[in-house]
Parts: C-alpha cells; sequence; structure tokens
C-alpha cells in the first residue's frame, strides 16, 4: 500500500500528498485530476474552493503555526 503524508504548512493549508479519495458527507467523491500527486486543504474557511484550498489564506488573515512536539530522544 502507497504512503500517505499530510503535511501542514504554516498559516496556509494541509496537504495530502499520495493516493488519497475525498468524499462528502453523503459518500459522494470530490473529483481529483488523473495523476495528481498531492492535494491542499482548506484551514481558513475562507477558500471558495472548498474543501480544497485556494489561497484565500494569504488574505483573510489566517495564522495557523503549530508544530509537531520534539521527540527526546
Amino acid at each position: 500500500m502507497a504512503d500517505v503524508t499530510i503535511r501542514t504548512r504554516e498559516s496556509g493549508p494541509l496537504v495530502i500528498e499520495g493516493p488519497v479519495k475525498i468524499v462528502d458527507a453523503s459518500g459522494n467523491p470530490f473529483p481529483i485530476p488523473e495523476g495528481k500527486t498531492f492535494i491542499a486543504l482548506c484551514r481558513c474557511g475562507a477558500s471558495a474552493n472548498k474543501p480544497f484550498c485556494d489561497g484565500k489564506h494569504k488574505t483573510c488573515g489566517f495564522v495557523a503555526t503549530e508544530t509537531a512536539p520534539q521527540q527526546l530522544g
């Protein structure tokens, strides 16, 4: 099975890399272009293309700076 990685972008979208299927509340799939290797999901709530990011986070004042905790080794 192929790996899927979900990456946060500072004050930006969630970027999902790998083979995924996005469905609405009724189970209907959103179209994802064939061969697309990543998608960006909106976190700011301002996208006109929800659930996908359209770059509005850059102008709406959205701020998100969370990072994963550092592992002590």
